[in-house]
C-alpha cells in the first residue's frame, strides 16, 4: 500500500506539522534510497524517523528485486503517528524493531550497516534552548566544531546518523536544500567529504518535487563508510513518480541515460566550492559581483512589529512626535511595482497597512513626551522587554539605526524576487536587504539599479541563494554581494567601477 500525505494549508493542524517537521516521503523517493542502502548487501535498514513508515514499505516493496528480505529497525519519538502506519498497510510484527525514542540520544550497541532516512525538518527558531546546547554539544563531539546557532535539527541527525554508519555501511537522507546552503554548509561538507564517501546527490526540478506545497526544496545525500574520492555523481530529477531513480541507483550508477533525470559526472571541489544543491559551474566567476559597486545589510529587526510598525491611525491615536516617526516598508507584497515612491506609502496608508516605524533612540523613558511614555508602559505590560531580541537592547525600546538604503532586495519571494528603487527613503524590516551603493551619485545608483534588474542578473541569484519549494530562495547579506553581475550587461549599461568616483 502506498504512504500518501494530504497536507494542511493553514491553522493549527499546519503549525503542528511545522512543529513537528513531519513531511512523508513518497513511495517512488522511498524505494530508490532504500535501493542504495540495501545494494551493499546490507540484510536490515534503520530508519531515525520512522513516522507512519514510508521506508518500511519501500524495503518490503522492494526486497524481490534485491533478492532478499530487510529487518526492519528503527526510531519514532510520537507513538500516535506510528501506530497511523498500520491503517496504511504495515502490521505490527514489522514495527517491532521500533524504538520510542528521540534519534540524537540513541546509542545502539552496534554500528548500523543501512541508515535510511527523511528526518525531521525543523528550523532553529522552533527549538527549545535547551535543545540547542544538547545539540551544539553533539556536534562538537562528533564533528570537534560547532555548528551555527541558526542549524536546522535536520543537520544533527545526519551527522549522528554519520557518526553511527558501519564501515562500509551505507545512509541515504532525504533534506532541504538549506543543508548545503546555509553558513554552516561548507565546514560541514568539508568534514563530511573527508571522512565519508558521497556516491550521489539527487535533485528535484520544482515540478517534480517530492513534498510540493512544502516550502523546501528537497535534495537526496547518497553516502558510504568508505575511503573518500574527489568525484561524484550529481543528478536532476525532471518528472516526479516513475521508477528510473530507483533502476539507476540499484545499476550503481551505471544507467547509461534516463529520460526523466539529468546525471552529471561531477568534481567533489566544485561541487562543495558551489554548492551541493545547485548545477555544477566549473568556470569560477572572475567578473564583477555586487560586493564590488555596493554593501548589503538586513532590513531593520524591530523584535515586535505589532507594537514598533504602526498605521498612520495608530500614531495618531497614541499621538506619537512626528519626530519619533519613520516611513517604513515590512512587507515584499505590499510594493507591487519595482519602485517604492509617495503613491506607494499612500496607497498603503489607505489601506491601514502601517507604514511608520517608531523609532526612539537611547535617552532615557523619563525624558519622552508622557504619550510615549504611556506607550512604552503598554509595551511593558505585554512584556515585550523579555523577548528575545528585545531584551538585548538598552534600553530595550531603543530601535536600530540605519540610512535609508536607495536600493531594496526583496530577499524572499515566491514568484517575485526583484531589486527596488526606494524613491521616498522609506526604512525597510526583516523583509527586505539594503542595498547601500559605494558611490552616492544619483546617475551611478540609477545604473546599479539597472543592472540589477536585467533577468541575466536576477538569473545569477540562484548561484548565492539558498533554495526554496516554487522556486522561492533567500538571499543572505553576505551572498547577495558575492552575486555575479553579467559583465556585458554591466558594460552596456555604462556601469562603472566605484573606483574611479573616489
Amino acid at each position: 500500500m502506498s504512504v500518501h500525505q494530504v497536507l494542511p494549508k493553514h491553522g493549527v493542524a499546519r503549525e503542528q506539522l511545522r512543529e513537528r517537521g513531519q513531511f512523508w516521503t513518497p513511495n517512488w523517493v522511498a524505494e530508490a534510497m532504500v535501493a542504495y542502502v540495501s545494494n551493499g548487501n546490507a540484510r536490515e535498514i534503520f530508519d531515525p524517523a520512522v513516522g507512519v513508515g514510508a521506508f518500511f514499505h519501500a524495503a518490503k516493496n522492494i526486497e524481490s528485486e534485491i533478492g532478499r528480505k530487510l529487518g526492519l529497525f528503527g526510531n519514532e519519538i510520537d507513538a500516535s503517528v506510528l501506530q497511523q502506519s498500520l491503517t496504511t498497510g504495515l502490521q505490527q510484527a514489522d514495527l517491532a524493531g521500533v524504538r520510542i525514542q528521540d534519534f540524537t540520544s540513541f546509542k545502539p550497541q552496534n554500528l548500523l550497516p543501512a541508515i535510511v532516512a527523511n528526518p525531521p525538518y525543523i528550523r532553529h527558531h522552533r527549538l527549545s534552548a535547551e535543545t540547542k546546547v544538547y545539540l551544539r554539544r553533539l556536534s562538537r563531539e562528533i564533528l570537534g566544531f560547532s555548528l551555527d546557532g541558526r542549524t536546522g535539527y535536520h543537520v544533527y541527525f545526519l551527522i549522528h546518523a554519520l557518526n553511527l554508519l558501519a564501515e562500509f555501511g551505507r545512509l541515504a537522507f532525504i533534506i532541504p536544500a538549506d543543508t548545503f546552503e546555509g553558513i554552516f554548509a561548507h565546514k560541514l561538507w568539508h568534514w563530511i567529504t573527508c571522512h565519508y564517501r558521497l556516491d550521489a546527490v539527487v535533485t528535484f526540478d520544482p515540478a517534480a518535487s517530492p513534498f510540493p506545497h512544502v516550502d523546501t526544496n528537497a535534495v537526496i545525500v547518497l553516502i558510504k563508510k568508505a575511503p573518500p574520492q574527489n568525484r561524484l555523481w550529481w543528478a536532476r530529477v525532471n518528472k516526479p513518480e516513475g521508477e528510473e531513480l530507483k533502476r539507476w541507483v540499484l545499476s550503481n550508477f551505471e544507467t547509461p541515460k534516463c529520460n526523466s533525470i539529468a546525471i552529471h559526472d561531477r568534481s567533489l571541489a566544485e561541487a562543495i566550492r558551489t554548492g551541493l544543491s545547485r548545477s555544477p559551474q566549473e568556470e569560477i566567476h572572475a567578473g564583477p559581483i555586487l560586493g564590488d559597486y555596493a554593501k548589503v545589510l538586513r532590513g531593520i529587526a524591530t523584535g515586535a512589529n505589532e507594537f514598533f510598525f504602526l498605521t498612520r491611525k495608530q500614531a495618531a491615536d497614541i499621538s506619537v512626535p512626528d519626530t519619533y516617526l519613520l516611513p517604513a516598508i515590512g512587507r515584499t507584497r505590499d510594493v507591487e511595482t519595482d519602485i517604492i515612491t509617495a503613491e506607494t506609502m499612500q496607497r498603503l496608508d489607505l489601506k491601514g497597512r502601517p507604514t511608520l516605524l517608531l523609532s526612539i533612540d537611547g535617552r532615557p523613558e523619563t525624558s519622552l513626551p508622557i504619550t510615549l511614555q504611556n506607550y512604552l508602559s503598554l509595551g511593558k505590560e505585554l512584556d515585550l522587554p523579555n523577548r528575545a531580541l528585545i531584551k538585548t537592547r538598552r534600553p530595550w525600546y531603543k530601535m536600530e539605526v540605519r540610512d535609508a538604503p536607495p536600493i531594496l532586495f526583496a530577499y524572499l519571494g515566491r514568484r517575485n524576487v526583484r531589486f527596488i528603487r526606494n524613491k521616498v527613503d522609506a526604512m525597510p524590516l526583516t523583509g527586505f536587504l539594503c542595498v547601500y551603493p559605494h558611490y552616492h551619485n544619483e546617475e551611478f545608483i540609477e545604473q546599479l539599479w539597472q543592472v540589477l534588474q536585467h533577468p541575466e542578473t536576477i538569473k545569477n541569484l540562484a548561484k548565492v541563494g539558498k533554495s526554496y519549494g516554487s522556486g522561492a530562495i533567500k538571499v543572505e547579506p553576505r551572498a547577495l554581494e558575492k552575486l555575479p553581475l553579467p559583465e556585458p550587461i554591466v558594460q552596456r549599461i555604462g556601469l562603472l567601477p566605484t573606483k574611479l568616483f573616489s
